[in-house]
């Protein structure tokens, strides 16, 4: 009896491994080929303050961070691939309303193309409209008063990068 669970185990097992499933973070649908990405500043199409430089900035630690790929902030170098990326639009917007009529919380929504494209001009991943939201509260105690969209878009870009590192690297 013993037996048969240990064989049915390795079976299912050596299933697992031969579908293709592992861990997440770990594969790369890039070509082997690519070892240097080039992600230069954002461009940012939106009245918003430094926001393409918030979003770049995640995007470059997350790739440090989660792979093997040597990255480098400009697009003139010998670069295998290129990150873009170009935010379209960047509001805050009231969310909900306390009992006199004032804003409660407030939503920040982001929108950003982007597209990875290697040294020959082949689009390896493209993505028109990520569009990423974070919502916050809004304080109405004047002397702990502290404009919480800042943090809030950090948050945002936070959560941005580490899905589009992901949907870059798994081909999603």
């Amino acid at each position: 009896m013993i037996r048969i669970l240990t064989l049915s185990l390795a079976t299912f097992l050596l299933g697992l491994i031969g579908c293709g499933y592992h861990t997440v973070g770990q594969a790369s649908r890039l070509p082997a080929n690519i070892r240097v990405l080039a992600v230069p500043v954002f461009v940012n199409q939106t009245q918003t303050y430094r926001v393409e430089q918030i979003l770049t900035r995640d995007v470059v630690r997350e790739f440090n961070d989660r792979t093997k790929y040597h990255v480098v902030s400009s697009s003139d170098t010998d670069a295998d691939a290129t990150l873009k990326g170009t935010v379209l639009s960047a509001q805050a917007s009231p969310l909900t309303y306390d009992t006199q009529g004032r804003i409660s919380s407030a939503v920040v929504t982001v929108t950003v193309k982007v597209s990875l494209v290697d040294h020959g001009g082949h689009v390896l991943f493209e993505n028109p409209t990520y569009t990423f939201r974070e919502q916050y509260q809004v304080s109405r105690e004047v002397t702990s008063f502290f404009e919480e969209q800042t943090p809030a878009l950090q948050r945002m870009s936070h959560d941005f990068a580490r899905t589009l590192v992901s949907d870059v690297l798994e081909a999603f």
